[in-house]
C-alpha cells in the first residue's frame, strides 16, 4: 500500500512538473514572431513561432500578395533583411547538413515546406521543425545576430544544395521574441 502510495504522489509531481513546464514555455520567450515585407517595404504577411513542452518548434506563416504557386520558404541564419535580403545569410544549419526535407544528407535546420499560395495571392504555411528552437542551445533562431524568414520567388524542389533552386528572395522578416 505504501509502495502504491509513493509511486502515485511521484507521478503526480511529474505530471505537475511538466505542466509547470508547458505553462513557463507559454508565457516565456519561447514564442516569437516576423512582420514579412517584400523588396519594396511593403507588408505581404505574418508569421508566428512556438516551442512546444517537447522542444519542437511550430511555425505558421500567413502571407498575401504574392504570385500564386508553391514558393521557397526558410529560416535563415542572421536576422536582418536588407533592401534585397542578402543579409539574412543562408540558411540556418548550424548542424552543417545538405539541403531539403527529401535529401538523405540533410536537412537544414531551416528547412520548411513549401508555402503554396493560391490565386487570390493569399497562402498559409503551418509546420512543425525538429531542427530550429527558440530556446538557447546549438540549434536557436534567436543566437547572437538573430534569425529571419525569407520566402522565395519560386518552389522548393526539397533535395537540391544548398538551396533548393527555389530562386531569389522576394519577402523577407526578422525573428524576434515575444512573450
Amino acid at each position: 500500500m505504501r509502495k502504491m502510495l509513493v509511486t502515485g504522489l511521484v507521478a503526480l509531481l511529474a505530471a505537475a512538473l511538466v505542466v509547470s513546464v508547458a505553462a513557463a514555455r507559454g508565457n516565456g520567450a519561447l514564442r516569437a514572431s516576423a512582420t514579412l515585407v517584400d523588396t519594396a517595404g511593403n507588408v505581404v504577411g505574418q508569421a508566428k513561432f512556438t516551442e512546444d513542452a517537447t522542444g519542437r518548434l511550430r511555425v505558421n506563416v500567413q502571407a498575401k500578395g504574392i504570385s500564386s504557386g508553391p514558393h521557397g520558404i526558410h529560416l535563415h541564419a542572421v536576422g536582418s533583411c536588407s533592401p534585397d535580403f542578402a543579409a539574412a545569410g543562408g540558411h540556418h544549419n548550424p548542424l552543417g547538413r545538405q539541403h531539403g526535407l527529401l535529401n538523405p544528407h540533410g536537412a537544414h535546420g531551416g528547412d520548411l515546406p513549401n508555402l503554396v499560395i493560391n490565386s487570390a495571392g493569399r497562402g498559409h504555411l503551418n509546420a512543425i521543425s525538429e531542427r530550429a528552437t527558440l530556446s538557447p542551445g546549438p540549434i536557436t533562431l534567436l543566437d547572437a545576430d538573430g534569425s529571419a524568414l525569407i520566402i522565395h520567388a519560386g518552389e522548393d524542389d526539397q533535395i537540391t544544395d544548398p538551396t533548393g533552386n527555389s530562386g531569389g528572395r522576394i519577402a523577407c522578416g526578422v525573428i524576434a521574441a515575444t512573450n
